[in-house]
């Protein structure tokens, strides 16, 4: 982005959050919207690490980077290990990095509300990055379970609400469509 544009244009923080099907869909969509209009777009993932999702392939065919800090398996809230807390650590120390290098308009922080709200991630640091951003930068978090505290600091929040949703008569997740 030109340095006019980026002095023109403030970035807002976005939260997704809800039990509904979403948020990182929406996520993913501002991205690609942004990107529509060539400007800088980073997404970094708590909680999961498969580069073989058709999100983070396609991602990356557009040059868009992606970063990954899960550790390759499913975390039950009951059963938090050191592992997966160094794991949520580190991906806040590559989330800082990215969003206050200044380099990106859009960085997307998906997962980060699930993670915190797991007990990976402590709450004061994910709002000091909230509040401490670049202003340029457009930061938007997603995942259950978005605690008030962020809520009240965010500029845009939405919910995502199940109504009726097929995983509840037995569908299982879907490549292309769930992930």
């Amino acid at each position: 982005m030109s340095e006019t544009r980026a002095a023109d244009r403030r970035g807002y923080v976005q939260i997704y959050t809800g039990d509904g099907k979403g948020k990182t869909t929406a996520a993913l969509g501002l991205v690609l919207r942004a990107w529509g209009h060539d400007h800088t777009a980073a997404v970094l993932q708590f909680m999961k690490l498969d580069p073989e999702w058709g999100e983070i392939v396609a991602l990356r065919r557009l040059g868009i980077e992606v970063v990954q800090t899960g550790i390759g398996r499913w975390v039950h809230k009951d059963k938090i290990t050191d592992e997966h807390r160094a794991a949520a650590v580190a991906g806040l120390e590559r989330a800082h990095e990215i969003v206050m290098s200044g380099v990106y308009d859009v960085v997307v922080l998906d997962e980060i509300w699930t993670a915190l709200w797991f007990g990976l991630l402590p709450l004061d640091d994910v709002l000091a990055l909230m509040r401490d951003k670049p202003a340029h930068t457009e930061l938007i978090m997603t995942g259950r379970g978005a605690p008030p505290e962020a809520i009240a600091a965010a500029d845009l929040v939405t919910e995502m609400r199940p109504l009726k949703h097929y995983f509840d008569a037995g569908v299982r997740a879907r490549p292309g469509i769930e992930y």
